[in-house]
């Protein structure tokens, strides 16, 4: 009798720690899971996080390429020297909430815009920068289509960078004191204060129709012409 009672105990025993290692073997895969998910979220980010940063470049060297001239289409790299300047980017007359429907998401992750003055800057289209029509600037750009498909030999990898782009657009700041050299030739140079004008340039890497947005902003600062 005895031994039968300890048979049972120990098959009931049996079946409890089976139960106890199949709960802990899911609860496993579970937190598995869920890490490798958290995981996937950090790079998304990550990567949207660069693609922010790809936006502002692209919109600063807009900015200088406008300021400065230009570049011709007769691939020798010059510039454009009979028009350039603040002339060529200022900013439209009147209020524009959002300053075009394509940058609207972009827009709308930067809570500190007042929206009843935000007027955008005018100017060449980015595709056409050497235009002498202006409409407001902005750029709405697929970062795979940017990098170009002849770098990217792997289809996934393509096809996942195709889910992220950039978005930027500006607005004209107002006056501010531009650091530069002084060209003297009585005295020899040094830094000096001169006035100059102020562009924000708005940015954001946006990932899988707007599931991640990472909004960036920086600040130019050009001389008076």
């Amino acid at each position: 009798m005895k031994n039968k009672n300890e048979k049972g105990f120990a098959l009931v025993l049996s079946l409890v720690l089976l139960m106890a290692m199949s709960l802990m073997g899911g609860a496993l895969i579970v937190i598995s899971a869920s890490d490798h998910q958290s995981n996937n979220v950090s790079d998304e980010f990550q990567q949207t996080f660069y693609v922010a940063e790809t936006a502002l470049l692209e919109g600063e060297k807009y900015l200088i390429n406008q300021f400065l001239g230009p570049y011709k289409k007769n691939g020798k790299g010059e510039r454009d020297t009979e028009n350039y300047g603040l002339t060529r980017i200022q900013n439209t007359d009147k209020v524009t909430d959002p300053p075009h429907k394509d940058v609207e998401k972009c827009y709308n992750s930067f809570s500190d815009i007042d929206r009843l003055t935000f007027k955008p800057v005018s100017g060449a289209p980015v595709d056409e920068p050497d235009s002498a029509t202006k409409s407001v600037v902005y750029a709405d750009v697929n970062y795979r289509t940017f990098i170009t498909d002849n770098v990217i030999d792997d289809a996934k990898e393509r096809t996942r960078l195709s889910k992220f782009k950039f978005q930027y657009f500006f607005t004209q700041i107002g006056e501010a004191e531009f650091e530069g050299k002084g060209q003297s030739s009585k005295k020899a140079a040094t830094d000096k204060g001169k006035s100059g004008m102020a562009y924000r340039v708005y940015g954001c890497g946006i990932f899988d129709d707007g599931k991640i947005i990472v909004p960036l902003e920086s600040t130019l600062v050009f001389p008076n012409n």
